[in-house]
């Protein structure tokens, strides 16, 4: 799977979610470690862990991924999902207000979703 699907991937597992203020940057141009941040919040810790459990469990079951590295904690309120070319933040608002890694990758091009799979009507 290339990096952009994959991040686009992540934005939807969090949307399922309902994460808050999702947001792709493309770091390519910019970072030598990874193409893509997937940023996201939550309001809570239960909200953190479902936002996170949901995106590892799916790319785990639809995609046969696995993270190479996940650091943070509920309790640091940041956790950092590393899959090689996307990156994801999963974060508080008062921690992402606080880090601003929009403004700290403020050269990085938004990426777009892509449009939400239609889901099938009963």
């Amino acid at each position: 799977m290339d990096s952009k699907k994959l991040a686009q991937a992540c934005w939807e597992y969090a949307d399922n979610k309902k994460a808050e203020n999702i947001v792709i940057l493309d770091v390519s141009e910019l970072s030598s470690v990874t193409d893509y941040f997937v940023i996201c919040s939550g309001s809570s810790e239960p909200h953190l862990r479902a936002i996170s459990d949901e995106i590892a469990v799916r790319l785990r079951e639809d995609l046969d991924l696995r993270p190479r590295a996940i650091d943070g904690t509920l309790q640091t309120a940041w956790i950092v999902m590393d899959y090689f070319d996307v990156i994801v933040h999963v974060m508080k608002t008062d921690v992402r207000e606080k880090y601003d890694l929009e403004a700290l990758w403020g050269d990085a091009k938004r990426l777009k979703p892509r449009k939400a799979r239609a889901k099938a009507t009963a």
